[in-house]
This record gives structure tokens, C-alpha cells and sequence, in this order.
């Protein structure tokens, strides 16, 4: 194992592990805030909305064959991924399908290893397997039930999201980073529209509190949520990224005890303390990385501005400060 890495490294870590850690907020606000029942209708209201409004904002549209790239990433990382996650959730109970999904970080290790010559260490496959041991304690009940439907879509789901990190990392991207980011959200969103308007339909009432629950999801769930996780992308290996989206079911499983007053159980603490100490490893102990010099961050830090998150825009202030000190 490498040696564990400077303080001054982990600041591009923490500001990716914001991503899934906004996702872990999800299943909080979905379960007080959404309609019920209607899954593909939250992955329409969370993915279009947010990339019409990073569009409107950067003013920018793909090129040449970007327009097919755009949409196959689009598909892969938002559309595809939400509506085999949520056929996965629909069939299984909700344990099955986040320890299906936990299997990501070990598919996307392999595929990186494959396509992109990065090397799949001893720490990335520790990491990923108590990775996978730790969500299943953390979430899995004892009437743990399985369909094959749910579980192809499970597996689909995770090799969706996989498949989608990798090509990101291998086609880079042609525009900022708002930019980028809008074009798969509106992609995403329209491969979920058909769908959300022929298996749904159109709800009936919108209430003040399905607003604020949509808001919050389409904004700092979605828009900030996923142009930080694309720059992680970028910057850092693939295996540690998707390691990183280990923090999304820690964080659901502590809203919901913190929040909804929801018990966990011993086991479910030994797979909180598990799923911490895969991180662990994935953070301090990873293998070499390539030295890059990370772009900076303003523009992430004017659509924070636009709405309204003054904390994170300041952490990303401090950051590149800290990067032009260290020069």
C-alpha cells in the first residue's frame, strides 16, 4: 500500500465526496417531500430542470460529435442509471438494490483497468469489497427477498453509472464545466420524459412541499451535486471517485435515524464502520495518480452563488487560495 497522502491532496477528495453525499439526501426528501409513487417522474423533475437551467447559464450546446457523446453520457450517468435504479428498487426490497448498486466502484476499478491503463491495486479491491460487505450489513433486512428482474436491473444500473464514469474520463470534456454538465442532464431528462409520461402520467397536484423537495433535488442534488462529481472525474483516478459514492447510503442511513427517528441496529452500525473504513483505504492508501493540476473551481462557485449555497461557495474560495499558497 502507498503511504497516506498530504493533507494538502485531499482538498479535490472532499469537494467530489459532496456529490454522493448530496445524493444520500434522496431518499429523506423523496419519502417527506415527492408525490408517492411516481420515481421517474423525481428523475425527470431532478435531471431536466436543473440541466435547462445550467444551459440557460453557460449558453453553450455541443459540436460536431459531441451531440452523440453528450447523449450516450447523458443516458448512461442520469437517464439509464435512474430508470434501472428505480425498476431495481420497484422490484426488491431497497437493501437488495443499494448493495446491487455498491458493486459499482469494483466494475468501474475493472473497466478503468481495461480501457483506461489505470492500475486496479490491492487497496482498490479491499476497498471494494468492504465496500460491498458494509452496505449489505448497513441495509439489507432479514426478509431479504430477490427477483431476477430486479436484480439484472440492479446489476444494470451499477454497470450504466460505470460504463458512464469511464467514458467520461476517456472522451474528457470539450467545454466548462456547467456546460458539460448541462448537456448530460438534459439528455438524461429527456431519455426519462417518454418513460415518466407513458408508466406514470402526470400528477395531479403539485403541493408548496413537493416544490421544495424537487428544489432542493434538482438544484444541490443535481446540478451542484453533479458538476462536482464530473470534475472529480477528471481529476482523480475512477476507482477512487466511485468509491467515494459509498458516502451516499452512510449518509441516507444517518438521516434517516438523525431525521426520521429510524433505529439501526448493531449490524447496521458494524456495516456503518465498515463502509467508513473502505473509504479509509480509498482516500489514504490508494495507488499512484497521475499528477494533474485541477482546474479551478469558479465556475462552480458562481452557480453556487445563483442558488444560494454562501457555505460552499466559500469552501471552494478557501480552496483555490490554498492552491495559489501552495504554488
Amino acid at each position: 500500500m502507498k503511504a497516506p497522502l498530504q493533507l494538502t491532496a485531499l482538498a479535490p477528495i472532499l469537494t467530489t465526496a459532496i456529490a454522493p453525499m448530496a445524493w444520500g439526501t434522496t431518499y429523506l426528501v423523496t419519502t417527506e417531500f415527492l408525490p408517492a409513487d411516481r420515481p421517474l417522474l423525481a428523475g425527470l423533475l431532478r435531471a431536466l430542470p436543473a440541466g435547462i437551467a445550467l444551459a440557460a447559464i453557460t449558453r453553450s450546446r455541443p459540436r460536431g460529435t459531441w451531440w452523440f457523446k453528450a447523449a450516450v453520457l447523458g443516458v448512461l450517468n442520469i437517464g439509464g442509471f435512474f430508470a434501472l435504479l428505480f425498476l431495481a428498487a420497484f422490484r426488491l426490497p431497497g437493501g437488495v438494490a443499494a448493495t446491487l448498486g455498491s458493486i459499482q466502484p469494483l466494475m468501474a476499478a475493472a473497466l478503468a483497468a481495461a480501457l483506461l491503463g489505470e492500475r486496479m491495486s490491492p487497496a482498490v479491491t479491499l476497498a471494494g469489497i468492504l465496500g460491498v460487505t458494509g452496505v449489505g450489513l448497513l441495509v439489507l433486512g432479514a426478509e431479504t427477498r430477490l427477483d431476477a428482474v430486479g436484480v439484472f436491473a440492479g446489476l444494470g444500473g451499477a454497470a450504466a453509472m460505470s460504463v458512464g464514469v469511464v467514458l467520461t474520463k476517456r472522451w474528457g470534456r470539450p467545454t466548462s464545466l456547467l456546460a458539460f454538465t448541462s448537456w448530460q442532464l438534459i439528455a438524461g431528462g429527456l431519455f426519462l420524459l417518454p418513460l415518466a409520461w407513458m408508466l406514470e402520467g402526470v400528477p395531479r397536484s403539485i403541493s408548496a412541499a413537493n416544490l421544495a423537495g424537487f428544489l432542493w433535488l434538482s438544484s444541490v442534488g443535481t446540478a451542484v451535486a453533479y458538476a462536482l462529481w464530473f470534475r472529480g472525474i477528471q481529476i482523480l483516478p475512477v476507482a477512487q471517485v466511485t468509491l467515494l459514492g459509498l458516502l451516499s447510503p452512510v449518509v441516507a442511513a444517518i438521516a434517516g435515524w438523525v431525521v426520521l427517528g429510524q433505529s439501526l441496529s448493531s449490524a447496521q452500525f458494524a456495516g456503518l464502520a465498515i463502509v467508513l473504513s473502505a473509504l479509509w483505504i480509498a482516500v489514504f492508501f490508494h495507488g499512484p495518480r497521475k499528477a494533474q493540476d485541477p482546474p479551478r473551481l469558479q465556475e462552480i462557485a458562481a452557480a453556487a452563488g445563483r442558488i444560494h449555497v454562501p457555505v460552499f461557495r466559500d469552501t471552494l474560495r478557501v480552496y483555490n487560495t490554498n492552491r495559489r499558497t501552495d504554488r
